[in-house]
C-alpha cells in the first residue's frame, strides 16, 4: 500500500510540472495573458490583476481550460495603473 501511495504522489508531482506556457503583456491599464499548452493534459489557467490605486478594484478572470495543443487569451483591466499580474494553473482531471 505504501508503494501505491508513493507512486501516486510521484505521478501527481510529475503532472504538475506540465503546465501551459503563459506570458503577460501590460498595455496601459489593460493586461493580456497569452497561454499555449504543448502538453497532453488539459490545464486550467486564470489571470489575476492587482491594481496600483487603493480604490481601484483588483480582478480575476474566469478560469479557462486550455486543452492539449490549444491556445487561450485572457484579458483584465484596472481603471488606472496595474501594479502586478500573474497566472495560476490548475490540473484538470482526465
Amino acid at each position: 500500500m505504501g508503494l501505491t501511495v508513493s507512486a501516486q504522489a510521484y505521478a501527481d508531482e510529475e503532472r504538475d510540472a506540465y503546465t501551459a506556457s503563459c506570458r503577460t503583456s501590460v498595455n496601459g491599464s489593460r493586461v493580456t495573458a497569452y497561454c499555449h499548452n504543448p502538453y497532453p493534459h488539459t490545464d486550467r489557467v486564470q489571470l489575476h490583476v492587482e491594481c496600483d490605486r487603493w480604490w481601484d478594484i483588483d480582478s480575476d478572470s474566469a478560469p479557462v481550460e486550455v486543452a492539449p495543443t490549444a491556445y487561450a487569451e485572457l484579458t483584465e483591466r484596472c481603471w488606472k495603473e496595474v501594479r502586478t499580474a500573474w497566472i495560476t494553473h490548475e490540473s484538470v482531471p482526465d
